[in-house]
């Protein structure tokens, strides 16, 4: 059903933002196809490392999960100092809103520069209860947005473009139908399928079996 950006986020209902979500320790499932796991969505892929890296991992995420929010806190810096930056990680980074929220907050990281993405999410996940467990979403996102660089004009206009909805949910309807895709964060790291906030020691020991 299609809807406006500002009925969905005013009227969405933010307590489901946490459900399928893992809240356990890391669970370890079936392989995909990487070669069909790494064929881009509608919106192309968002990448950072290496090409030639020996491991890719591929994160499904959704904004307002708390359990995506620790791993980035927590896990990510590590990840990306001693595995992304020293090439031996290529890290591909997938929308999985969990609900409209998410999304919107997925549209606006799309809309801002480029270069700016992979920030903008670590910046979001941060500050996730700020914007994203309020009684007033829409407000409060329209106020994080303007610490990000929007404008009401130019957030109005990014979270209208029905184009760049449908498109993020595609990502996420591909990763549920094609790749099992049921929680997040769901990794694959090397076409091996791992769902759960992970630490580094664990996100380390699975990395470490394929160099």
């Amino acid at each position: 059903m299609t809807q406006t950006r500002r009925q969905f986020l005013k009227t969405t209902a933010l307590a489901t933002a946490a459900l399928g979500v893992l809240a356990t320790g890391p669970s370890f499932a079936q392989s995909v196809d990487q070669e069909d796991l790494l064929k881009p969505g509608p919106l192309g892929d968002k990448i950072l490392g290496d090409e030639n890296a020996p491991v890719t991992i591929v994160e499904y995420a959704s904004m307002t999960c708390g359990h995506c929010a620790n791993f980035h806190k927590r896990t990510w810096p590590d990840l990306k100092k001693d595995y992304i930056e020293t090439g031996k990680v290529r890290f591909i980074f997938r929308e999985f809103p969990l609900d409209p929220v998410a999304a919107a907050a997925f549209m606006l990281a799309r809309c801002a520069p480029q270069d700016k993405y992979f920030e903008i999410v670590d910046v979001m996940f941060d500050q996730q209860r700020s914007w994203a467990f309020t009684d007033n979403p829409y407000q409060s996102l329209l106020d994080f947005s303007k610490q990000i660089g929007f404008t009401q004009e130019s957030f109005e206009k990014c979270l209208t473009n029905q184009g760049l909805l449908d498109a993020v949910n595609a990502v996420k309807d591909r990763g549920a139908e094609e790749f099992g895709v049921n929680s997040t964060p769901t990794f694959f790291i090397n076409g091996e399928r791992v769902s759960g906030a992970l630490s580094i020691d664990d996100m380390g020991k699975k990395i470490e079996e394929y160099l």
